[in-house]
């Protein structure tokens, strides 16, 4: 694929992400984040099966740090979604 179809589909998945999440009313991002969370678990666990695979070195180096950054994105969305979640219980 050349180089401006990628940009193209890049501009528009940034512009339609932002449009939907912008007009998610506030009693619905806690769900949303959660439904956030289990993307990138599912990318994380994408991310395993491509590092451990026999590929190039260079694959597997950016598998292992695809497996990082997924990592961190999925812990970070659950302690923000927890702190969201304990701002709504009774004291």
């Amino acid at each position: 694929m050349s180089f401006i179809y990628l940009s193209m589909i890049l501009m528009l998945a940034i512009f339609l992400g932002f449009e939907l999440i912008r007009k998610v009313p506030a009693t619905l991002h806690t769900p949303l984040m959660s439904g956030a969370n289990a993307v990138s678990g599912i990318t994380l666990i994408g991310a395993i099966a491509y590092s451990g695979n026999e590929n190039l070195l260079l694959a597997q180096i950016l598998g292992t740090v695809s497996v990082f950054l997924a990592t961190i994105n999925v812990v970070g969305g659950y302690m923000v979604t927890d702190r969201m979640l304990a701002m709504f219980k009774s004291k």
